[in-house]
């Protein structure tokens, strides 16, 4: 089992700061690769509180608040617009970044582009749901709408 520092929200295990630990396979192939944990040592600490602040900084306050924000994000669908082909297709895909940005744009708050997670590559134009965690208990579904750019 390896013991490592999550700098990354990973589904299913936590969330940045947080101590785990996993299999050495998992950890070796999949985790520090992409950059989503650290290796623990003592000295890793102070990079766990400081990350723990960070988040705690970022995180909505409250289970009220964070299931008002749901109610906005879930009452209209949010517009994307993108270069596209001939035929539909996007030029790269839509990243959490970029619904992040459309969220603001849309006048419906700010999100953290971290919390948003998309289950299927967004390629071609048309609607697509992603989900928004904006509490430890309350998550939003937010729809997508792929349109292309005039």
């Amino acid at each position: 089992m390896a013991k490592l520092i999550l700098t990354q929200e990973v589904t299913g295990l936590g969330a940045p700061g947080d101590v785990v630990e996993v299999k050495d396979g998992y950890a070796r192939n999949y985790l520090l690769p992409r950059g989503y944990a650290q290796t623990w040592t003592k000295g890793g600490e102070k990079d766990v509180e400081r990350m723990r602040a960070a988040r705690k900084a970022r995180e909505i306050a409250t289970v009220e608040e964070a299931q008002q924000i749901a109610e906005k994000l879930q009452a209209q669908p949010v517009k994307i617009s993108v270069k596209t082909g001939e035929s539909g297709r996007l030029f790269g895909t839509v990243g959490a970044a970029q619904v992040a940005e459309a969220v603001e744009a849309a006048g419906l708050g700010a999100i953290d582009r971290r919390t948003v997670e998309i289950p299927e590559r967004i390629k071609a134009v048309g609607s697509y749901t992603a989900t928004v965690k904006l509490h430890a208990d309350v998550t939003a579904a937010l729809q997508l709408q792929v349109i292309p750019a005039k």
